[in-house]
């Protein structure tokens, strides 16, 4: 799927040409997690200010005409007085972090890192509206005013207006922290990660803040293995359903927010057996704060391995796996339980020597490097689930043949049962193009269809990921493992000129977000 940045099988933002502005590269099934979710740090001016002066909503409209995209800036103002925030180009159904939120009197300034973007902008005098150009990919300067949303155009800090709390020390924590799904070591760029998601729940009356989020081996020594505060802790975070949340780390009674947790150690023997989470809150106006330790839980180990879905080289990894990419937050309720099937899922696009995906007229699939390459069977296995019939969008950000639904989102697809409760998912195939039915038998190798662009994608890329179960979306991602690839370079604006000698051989690894490969095992 593509979505620089969307989600849900997408695509992720690459460079594109200045008049196809916030370019965020590959749509897919981000856009669907869009709707259910939706920041840097630099001290205010020492001219008094409201509290919150840039904290809030604040909604513009970037780029003319047909091309035009509708963006929203939610910004978050932590404790210690720095800023954080997210970017919503709802057209796109992309969710991207701003980094290095700063405001300097009148100035603001942030980048959004994932597409190479920055803006720059002056506050009117009533803090209700931000004019300023946005620039990406050393592109032409594009103006975009926003905002402030009605709900916030009264500054407001709710962070430091706590409820009242509890008189005596409580005897205890009324926080529900809840595991999904628990991790399974990988590997990736040398080192070996831990990804998982804690779900809190606050069963107390009072406000409940967190201050810190740690991850500890679960045996005697209880070493750190990562831990988030401050700023840190916010970037993290996601309050479903409550977009407009100023401070995600605060929880009233009854609320709950999400935690995308993602450690690293150095080496597999470095895995630890177990982990325990050890969260430090402070409950409501109770000046001392509170420690919660979590039971252990197992770390899986030897994710599945399986062969490259694809041939040939100049191959980018879109949205993979990091801990900001638009699939690695795509939280989707579906039959009445909520899952992240695109946890790990990649949206392969292939770059051409210009450093572009396409080459001549971009409204043309044909004219992408990517359309029309085998799509291949990652293991043996039966097919369980297929789709045809979808037709191929018109490549852009707002074009899309049929309305996006959860029939629709992956285009036309097919999902292969691997064995060990694995299952392969394929999406935006062209249509005609699949040589697969339900309830054949695959070999590994074998063309199951064609890259196409399908559903909701953007232009003509594979959405790919492993699961749990035969779902598109109702199942939860697990990661994986290719024998072996060589990553070349990084980045959507890539050219084989940048490269400074051979590529480094990677085995039995996933690749990470936005490395170009070159596929070099063969099935």
């Amino acid at each position: 799927m593509r979505h620089k940045s969307a989600s849900k099988i997408g695509i992720r933002n690459r460079p594109e040409p200045a008049n196809r502005v916030l370019h965020i590269r590959i749509a897919t099934f981000v856009a669907l997690a869009a709707v259910l979710f939706l920041s840097a740090v630099l001290p205010l001016s020492a001219r008094p200010q409201a509290a919150g002066d840039l904290a809030g909503t604040w909604k513009g409209e970037l780029g003319e005409g047909a091309a035009k995209l509708h963006i929203v800036l939610t910004i978050t103002k932590s404790s210690d007085g720095s800023f954080s925030g997210q970017l919503n180009s709802v057209d796109q159904g992309s969710i991207i972090p701003m980094e290095n939120v700063t405001l300097k009197g009148d100035t603001v300034r942030f980048e959004v890192k994932a597409v190479g973007g920055v803006y720059e902008g002056t506050l009117n005098a009533a803090r209700t509206e931000l004019a300023g150009s946005w620039t990406q990919g050393g592109g032409a300067a594009e103006p975009i005013t926003f905002t402030r949303s009605t709900g916030d155009a009264t500054p407001k800090d709710t962070a430091q207006k706590p409820v009242e709390g509890p008189k005596e020390k409580p005897i205890s924590t009324f926080v529900d922290v809840v595991v999904p799904i628990a991790p399974t070591a990988f590997k990736a760029d040398g080192k070996w990660h831990l990804v998982y998601e804690l779900h809190l729940n606050n069963m107390d009356r009072w406000d409940y803040k967190l201050t810190k989020v740690e991850a500890v081996a679960g045996d005697s020594t209880a070493r750190s293995l990562v831990s988030y505060s401050g700023t840190d802790l916010e970037k993290i975070m996601s309050r479903p359903g409550q977009p407009s949340v100023t401070e995600k780390s605060t929880l009233a009674g009854g609320a709950m927010a999400v935690v995308y947790m993602w450690a690293t150690v150095d080496s597999q023997d470095a895995v630890p057996a177990t982990i325990r989470q050890r969260l430090t809150v402070k409950i409501g106006t109770y000046p001392e704060e509170q420690t919660v330790e979590t039971a252990a839980i197992p770390v899986g180990r030897g994710p599945v391995a399986i062969s490259s879905p694809l041939r040939g080289d100049h191959w980018l990894a879109g949205n993979g796996p990091s801990n900001t990419s638009g699939h690695r937050k795509a939280l989707i309720p579906i039959d009445g339980h909520g899952a992240i099937a695109q946890r790990f899922a990649i949206d392969w696009v292939r770059i051409r020597d210009e450093g572009k995906t396409f080459k001549g007229d971009e409204k043309d699939n044909k004219n992408y490097l990517a359309y029309g390459s085998d799509a291949l069977a990652v293991a043996d296995g039966v097919v369980t689930e297929v789709k045809d019939g979808i037709p191929e969008n018109i490549p852009g950000a707002n074009s899309r043949a049929v309305p996006i639904t959860l029939e629709t989102v992956g285009g036309n697809h097919v999902i292969i049962d691997i064995g060990g409760g694995h299952f392969a998912f394929y999406a935006h195939l062209q249509p005609g193009s699949l040589r697969v039915k339900l309830g054949d038998k695959v070999r590994r190798g074998q063309v199951v269809g064609l890259v196409g662009n399908s559903g909701n994608s953007t232009e003509p890329h594979l959405h790919f990921h492993i699961e749990n179960g035969s779902s598109p979306l109702g199942a939860e991602g697990l990661p994986y493992s290719l024998a072996s690839f060589e990553v070349v370079g990084h980045d959507w604006t890539w050219k084989p000129s940048d490269a400074k000698g051979p590529g480094e051989i990677h085995k039995n690894e996933i690749p990470m977000e936005n490395e170009v490969v070159n596929f070099t095992d063969k099935p």
